[in-house]
């Protein structure tokens, strides 16, 4: 297909803006998608390809497989469709560099940012290979690091998921020098294959090398198959052991050999990483003049599926006879050879200095050993150090053996196992020491306790494995979960109530009540005045203090002196007082059916309830005085 120029619109969607490279299958254009109003990454297939439909279906699958792969370190797919005879497939636009770029511009690159860079990269592998999906074509061109050293995984363009295969016989999409030694032979691909992929990547990240080179795809791919690569230290000095052992086991040439998954790796890296930062990384023993040794058996050429074609054969013209001055110079270079081999004692036993391997995993102590021509035997002990941490060896370090000399290396077997004990209902501390005691590791959360009755802030409610699961490695995590006291639950507003009816509201929405007297002259005895907590949630079970409105300890006698005997006695009643009335004889007309006087007085201050007595005219026309006396009590 010809290329797009910019201002292209492609499937009435997608502008082109400009080209940003080409793969093994398609053009790779930045475009502007016209609906969402964002940028993507446009891969259009090639003609040559369209036609072929086992091709477009590959291309099709990429986007099926890749559009379910949703994570931080991986180009998310957004689209794809058919335009113009071919296929494309929208994707999301990172701004950055190839991690190829990356190594051109800085490589042999530090330690712990190749660490840092080459994780992201596992982690991206580990959430594909466990969504049974295997990128097959991991190289550091199909990685984009960002401005922000954030690392994403492109190009899933032959990936495959579970057991479909689409790969044409006798043919491998990939690039030789990232290409693992079962794809170089057409065998089945794992996700180790992926691994021994990112492992080609971190050497070269270290070294500013690729493991195996050569003239043709071919010849790299029968390096890939029979050659041991360079150990990286011998290109960089910097690389200490751990990071060291951690790629040579990447680029085991058996599948087998290499980590047991994507988690194992990063594992592995992280520990190296922990030992650079802080300072106790052991150097690695890189040789003066390293000789890559092969399998007993190479893979012939025949076995070799090929990438790329091979460049032809140069046609050399003969001049004449030549073998006899052949024979004899190759003679004299094999008994130089001999006579040195000789010399350095590497017949007849050559002596190697053993290496120190305490303290790293059983595994990398293996690839160290083995790497200076000698044999391991292990012996495992329980002990407090994790499981697979070598703890000593015999011979000691520095010591020197013949090769092939076996050396003993005592490795952790764990802690051994334990029982969970049961804290359940005791405090935070009395948990913890427990726990401890117990030779656990502890992670602490905190929760509310749905039980009845619940579990008291600050007691544990439960934990995980539970108390008394047996056989679980010592040394391993508990989750603890501590109680942060009963469910809140919304607070009614129960202010203005009379107490009874608020009482009674609070205590079905599970709480309990208590009340403080108030006197005031505004509300009515017994109202609701106000609430604490008053608003929001509290605690099931817990208290509400209610302030609540009582009748004053004593209030003004109203001043009914002159008012006709019934009103008085009304304004006396409202007031909260017993009335006593009692009559008088009066020569005053005006004073007739009227109060003369109240006892209390007028204003004076007394109890509610108490007795005022007014004392009433009764006009007669006479001097004579007579009394007598009527008791009304209070209204209300």
């Amino acid at each position: 297909m010809r290329q797009l120029p910019p201002g292209t619109i492609v499937d009435g969607r997608y502008t082109v803006v400009n080209r940003l490279g080409s793969g093994g299958m398609a053009d790779v254009y930045c475009a502007e998608d016209q609906q969402l109003g964002r940028r993507v990454a446009l891969k259009v297939l090639y003609d040559r390809f369209a036609e072929d439909e086992e091709f477009v279906e590959r291309f099709r699958r990429e986007a099926s497989h890749a559009a379910g792969l949703n994570h931080q370190h991986i180009v998310a797919v957004y689209d794809r469709g058919e335009w113009e005879g071919t296929s494309y497939i929208a994707m999301e636009f990172v701004d950055g560099r190839t991690l190829k770029q990356v190594i051109q511009a800085e490589a042999p690159m530090d330690p712990v940012r190749a660490i840092d860079l080459i994780t992201q990269v596992l982690r991206a592998a580990r959430f594909a290979h466990r969504r049974g999906v295997i990128h097959r074509d991991l190289k550091p061109h199909n990685v984009i690091v960002d401005d922000e050293q954030r690392a994403k995984v492109t190009d899933f363009g032959i990936a495959r998921a579970g057991a479909s295969d689409m790969t044409q016989t006798g043919s491998i999409m990939g690039t030789a020098q990232y290409l693992s030694p079962e794809q170089a032979q057409g065998h089945g691909v794992t996700p180790q294959s992926d691994l021994y992929s990112i492992g080609i990547c971190l050497y070269e990240m270290l070294t500013g090398k690729l493991p195996f080179e050569g003239d043709s795809a071919v010849a790299i791919a029968l390096k890939q198959v029979n050659e041991a690569p360079v150990p990286p230290s011998h290109y960089n000095r910097a690389i200490p052991a751990p990071l060291e052992d951690a790629v040579l086991r990447a680029l085991a040439k058996d599948p087998g050999e290499r980590f047991a998954d994507a988690d194992a790796f990063i594992a592995a890296l992280e520990e190296a990483k922990e030992q650079i930062l802080a300072g106790n990384a052991p150097p690695a023993q890189p040789t003066a003049a390293f000789s890559p040794v092969a399998p007993a058996a190479p893979v012939p050429v025949e076995e070799i599926v090929y990438p790329a074609s091979a460049a032809p054969a140069a046609v050399v013209e003969d001049d004449g006879p030549k073998w006899p001055w052949l024979l004899l110079i190759s003679a004299l270079i094999v008994g130089a050879i001999v006579a040195a081999l000789l010399l350095t004692g590497a017949i007849g036993g050559k002596k190697v200095r053993v290496p120190s391997v305490v303290g790293i995993t059983q595994e990398g102590a293996a690839t160290v050993l083995h790497r200076n021509n000698l044999n391991v035997q292990f012996d495992f002990v329980t002990n407090d150090r994790p499981k697979g941490i070598t703890l000593g060896q015999d011979p000691s370090p520095g010591t020197q053996v013949k090769e092939d000399t076996t050396v003993h290396v005592t490795v952790s077997n764990g802690p051994g196992n334990g029982q969970i004990p049961t804290v359940d209902g005791l405090t935070r501390h009395a948990a913890r020491r427990a726990l401890t005691a117990a030779r656990f590791k502890i992670r602490e959360h905190r929760e509310y306790s749905n039980a009845d009755p619940p579990v008291a802030k600050g007691h544990v409610t439960r934990t995980q494995p539970t108390g008394g699961t047996a056989n679980v490695p010592l040394g391993s995590v508990v989750d603890l979960y501590v109680s942060l006291g009963p469910i809140p639950v919304d607070i009614p507003d129960v202010t203005n109530q009379q107490l009874a009816d608020a009482r009674a509201t609070l205590t079905s929405a599970g709480f309990k009540v208590t009340t403080v007297d108030k006197q005031t002259t505004d509300s009515d005895p017994g109202t609701v005045l106000a609430e604490n907590p008053g608003s929001g949630q509290a605690p099931k079970g817990s208290t509400i203090t209610l302030t609540v409105a009582k009748a004053p300890s004593e209030v003004a006698v109203p001043d009914e002196t002159g008012k006709l005997a019934d009103h008085a006695s009304i304004d006396l009643q409202r007031a909260g007082f017993i009335v006593v009335t009692q009559s008088q004889d009066t020569t005053d007309p005006t004073q007739d059916g009227r109060v003369i006087s109240q006892d209390p007085a007028g204003d004076a201050k007394a109890k509610p309830k108490s007795t005022v007595t007014i004392t009433i005219g009764h006009f007669s026309g006479t001097d004579t005085t007579q009394t007598t006396a009527t008791t009304t009590t209070p209204t209300g």
